[in-house]
Parts: structure tokens; C-alpha cells; sequence
């Protein structure tokens, strides 16, 4: 996802490793038979590339570590850590700003797998998961591509 904010400033997102806690129960509900979904607990439906189970118990990252590097060289203007119902942060910081714009949003394979499965709104798969960012970073445009190679040394997938 790219959002940038119109005086230019830039969003960057960093990528989770998956559903985190926030949307485990409705993923569950939607795709695991037990439960009355649609799949089996060790199928790998879609473009998933793992059985499905692995996917939804993926680990959470945790973003402290490259969050700190990234603020010991450049000017952090603002963070939102991305759980459920977070981009509504955003809504927050529009109050301060000029505000943000979306586009250019790619959700891992899994969100889209949740969300065509259950039939669900893009409205309600942004209230109620991480849709694929597990923080956000504002900066300064002229930051973005340091910013960007500094988080790939780290090992943390982003986007602008």
C-alpha cells in the first residue's frame, strides 16, 4: 500500500507476516471446516503457497528493533502500529494534517483468500485486520529511499 500524505510526505509501510491476532477469529470462522468454512486445516487453497494453518498461526513480528534504526538516522513524523481497526489511526492524524491518500494496495494472498471466501467489505477487512502492514512510518519524501534500504538490510519488507 502507498499512502502519501499531500504536502508530501510519505507512508511507509512495513510488512506484517501475516493475519497477527487481529482477524484470527473471523479467518477462522470463514475458511476452517471445523468451524463452518470452507477449507481443511492442511489445505493450501489459492495462491497461498502453505497449508493454511501455517498462514494463520504465522508469528507476529514485532518492529522495535528496525522502528529504532530507522529513527536513529532520520526524522520519524509520525507512527501507526497497524492491528485491527488501525487505519482508523490515520483518520487521527488527517485531524493534524492535510491528510492521506491510498493507493496502490496489494494485501498478502491470505487477506484476499479471507475476504472473497467470506464475502466480506473492504471496509469491514480494514476494521478488523492488519490487511498486510504491521506498522507505518511518516517521513520526509526526501528520506524514503534511505529509509527503504535501510529496512531491507534489516530484513523487514516495506513499501512507499
Amino acid at each position: 500500500m502507498c499512502i502519501r500524505d499531500r504536502p508530501g510526505n510519505v507512508v511507509i509501510g512495513l510488512q506484517s507476516s501475516g493475519i497477527h491476532s487481529n482477524g484470527l477469529t473471523l479467518a477462522r470462522k470463514i475458511l476452517f471446516k471445523k468451524w463452518g468454512g470452507k477449507f481443511g486445516a492442511f489445505e493450501t487453497p489459492g495462491s497461498l503457497k502453505r497449508p493454511l494453518i501455517y498462514e494463520i498461526l504465522e508469528p507476529s513480528k514485532i518492529y522495535v528493533k528496525p522502528f529504532l534504526r530507522v529513527a536513529e538516522k532520520f526524522q520519524i513524523l509520525g507512527a501507526v502500529n497497524i492491528t485491527g481497526d488501525a487505519y482508523l489511526k490515520f483518520r487521527n492524524l488527517m485531524e493534524n494534517s492535510i491528510g492521506f491518500e491510498f493507493d496502490n494496495f496489494k494485501p498478502q494472498p491470505i487477506f484476499n483468500l479471507i475476504q472473497r471466501t467470506g464475502d466480506i467489505s473492504d471496509g469491514e477487512m480494514f476494521k478488523t485486520s492488519n490487511m498486510g502492514w504491521g506498522l507505518a512510518i511518516i517521513v520526509k519524501k526526501m528520506d524514503v529511499d534511505e529509509i527503504l534500504k535501510l529496512l531491507k538490510k534489516e530484513k523487514i519488507k516495506a513499501e512507499a
